[in-house]
């Protein structure tokens, strides 16, 4: 818990001890367990990271570092630690509070992690969805029993991070800077994650990133409702037209195109190129804009027992082991 705190404020241990009064050796001795903590001690940390003393008295162990990141190809560990630790913190509140209310979780799917286009085609005749886009991608998983929760990643690098809890719940949590089309494309990969990496140990051989992708443009652009779209010949202007159409971004149009082989390698490094001479390759034109979800799932969660329990916003927030303005502002409405 104590790394817990510490990462998830970004300090190094160096930074910790210098806020207690303490050097970094003995910082790493009481993350390993090789030190006593006494009370005072635990006020200082308290203070020092702005969790409450209870946080430490928690059970569990953070869950180990899982590739179910959608992220740029390389992010620095001191930008994944604090994300990885408020990712940590946010599935033990789930925990917890799916625990007290006695709840059963989802019986999601498992797939074949070979052959995730096929998986996607399944999972959609699964959920009985109809041909043609997906409508409001994000309430239909919160409805299938995901957790969805937004965090300020403090990057733009992490788009994403799925994992499930110790008592089986699928979480999916999503960076609060994400556009539109981007937020759908990750909750898209999130979920490919979830049906065919879940309970899995990744074969250090396998690209289970790539899966996730093929899995997501799939689930979002099955490529039989999407072939018609592109046999007049892909150009900048009809991407922005089937923008609209799938509520996707217009890049990932692009690929699923080449990957259907409806165009070239040099119409592809063509289409590219025009992408970065107008600018619009990460940032799309303003006025094709998809309007981005808002999650509730875990606002409910939190909202729905502390009703029930009578409870005010400090009795919740001790329960969670929060700091009261952290608990408000990750849990309540605005």
């Amino acid at each position: 818990m104590i790394v817990l705190a510490r990462e998830s404020r970004g300090m190094t241990q160096q930074e910790l001890a210098g806020k207690i009064d303490s050097y970094k050796v003995n910082i790493s001795r009481l993350e390993r367990g090789q030190a006593d903590v006494n009370d005072e001690l635990l006020e200082r940390l308290s203070e020092a990271t702005g969790y409450p003393v209870q946080f430490f008295y928690q059970p569990g162990e953070p869950l180990p570092l899982y590739m179910a990141y959608r992220k740029r190809q390389h992010v620095p560990a001191a930008v994944l630690n604090p994300i990885e630790a408020q990712v940590n913190i946010v599935r033990l509140n789930v925990e917890l509070l799916t625990t007290l209310r006695n709840m059963a979780p989802p019986q999601l799917p498992l797939y074949d992690p070979g052959n995730p286009a096929k998986a996607a085609a399944l999972l959609r005749k699964e959920w009985l969805l109809p041909a043609g886009p997906v409508g409001e991608l994000m309430s239909l998983l919160e409805r299938k029993g995901i957790m969805i929760h937004e965090l300020d990643f403090n990057t733009t690098r992490v788009d994403s991070r799925s994992l499930t809890t110790e008592n089986g719940f699928p979480l999916i949590i999503l960076n609060t800077v994400l556009t539109g089309d981007r937020q759908r494309f990750s909750l898209a990969y999130e979920l490919g994650h979830l049906v065919l990496h879940r309970g899995l140990t990744p074969d250090p051989e396998s690209n289970i990133s790539h899966n996730a992708n093929v899995f997501a443009a799939a689930f979002l652009m099955p490529e039989e409702d999407i072939r018609p779209d592109f046999v007049q010949g892909i150009t900048l202007p009809l991407l922005a037209t089937l923008k609209k159409k799938w509520q996707v971004s217009m890049i990932s149009l692009l690929y699923r195109a080449d990957d259907l082989g409806f165009i070239t390698a040099n119409q592809k490094r063509y289409l590219l190129q025009q992408f970065n001479q107008q600018d619009i390759r990460r940032h799309e034109p303003e006025e094709l804009e998809v309007q981005p979800e808002t999650p509730g799932s875990l606002h409910l969660l939190t909202e729905e027992y502390r009703n029930r329990q009578g409870l005010g916003v400090m009795e919740m927030a001790a329960l969670l082991s929060l700091d009261v303005s952290e608990y408000i502002g990750w849990y309540t409405r605005a």
